[in-house]
């Protein structure tokens, strides 16, 4: 199976798009589309304009999250260090940004995970995933904006906690789950599964 693969029978051809609402982030927009059985219908999606996220692993196996408020849902979470990519820059550019805004981390190595795109039914968000180590501490500086805790855990103990369903954020779900991979294949050190 090729996921890459297009059915050009299942293809929605725009006829009419309006933008009914532009944020700082986010842009609404609701679209006419001519459906392939030749009926007409509604679609309403948002433009984002896409995210890098990191999981950075400390040389004695830990991992530096995140402990931040998120307000659509009235709760922090936990979840890895993440942000949007400001207009025509490259995501791995926004990875390093990130990275030493949100942790106070810089790293000497790094490798993309691929992306996705965490939902597909109402945005064309794709969020760009790298993993990084060989780490070096310096003071983080979060947008005025922004807060939130640097919280360090085990590598192991971040991804049971996927597991467990107590880290729930999209994003940081899927990096987990594949730099657990990754490390399990390519280890540039060893981790402790306790």
């Amino acid at each position: 199976m090729n996921a890459k693969e297009s059915d050009n029978s299942l293809f929605e051809k725009t006829i009419k798009s309006d933008k009914i609402f532009s944020g700082t982030l986010l842009h609404v927009y609701k679209d006419q589309v001519l459906l392939p059985d030749g009926k007409q219908s509604g679609r309403e999606w948002i433009d984002h304009p896409g995210a890098a996220a990191i999981l950075p692993v400390f040389q004695n196996g830990d991992v530096q999250l995140v402990r931040q408020y998120r307000y659509p849902l009235k709760q922090d979470f936990l979840e890895v260090p993440a942000g949007k990519i400001d207009s025509g820059e490259d995501p791995f550019v926004t990875a390093r940004r990130e990275l030493h805004e949100e942790s106070g981390v810089s790293a000497g190595q790094w490798v993309s995970l691929g992306a996705f795109h965490p939902c597909i039914g109402y945005t064309n968000e794709v969020i760009y995933l790298y993993l990084a180590w060989d780490l070096e501490l310096s003071a983080n500086h979060v947008d005025a904006d922004e807060f939130l805790a640097p919280v360090r855990v085990p590598f192991y103990q971040a991804v049971n906690a996927v597991h467990a369903g107590d880290i729930t954020d999209g994003k940081s779900i899927a990096l987990l789950l594949k730099a657990e991979k990754w490390w399990q294949q390519n280890a540039p050190f060893k981790i402790s599964a306790s």
